[in-house]
């Protein structure tokens, strides 16, 4: 068994895209119309073939409280592996990201978590995991 999707909610799926493409560096997967969004996902350009993130449309009345909450206690919705936390760190804030939380050496994981813009915390991690 293999983790196939994993899903973050967006405010704004074009924002959200351009934050993951351009930001990020993402790269689009699946863009295709569902009604008045769409079935919009991201992957690794390094694993093209990996696990999609689904930047899903947060509309459903349960995201807003759960997305709240796990802001305001400082809870990422997702993390993603990187070489290097502090050098990854540098560069998206050089890009203007906002981080909630700088880089931290946790023992054997250094992370770090930012703001997407969107309304999620995302962490970011390198080391055992």
């Amino acid at each position: 068994m293999r983790i196939h999707l994993s899903t973050v909610f967006v405010d704004d799926q074009e924002k959200a895209l351009r934050f993951y493409t351009d930001v990020l560096g993402f790269v689009r997967k699946h863009d295709v119309p569902v009604g008045d969004d769409r079935w919009l996902t991201v992957v690794s350009p390094e694993a093209p073939d990996g696990t999609e993130l689904l930047l899903e449309p947060s509309g459903h009345p349960a995201v807003r409280p759960y997305r709240t909450a796990l802001v305001r206690d400082g809870i990422p919705a997702a993390s993603f592996a990187v070489d290097d936390v502090r050098a990854e760190f540098d560069r998206l804030r050089g890009l203007g990201v906002r981080f909630t939380q700088e880089p931290l050496d946790m023992g054997p994981v250094t992370t770090a978590v930012l703001d997407d813009t969107c309304g999620n915390l995302i962490q970011i991690v390198h080391g055992e995991s």
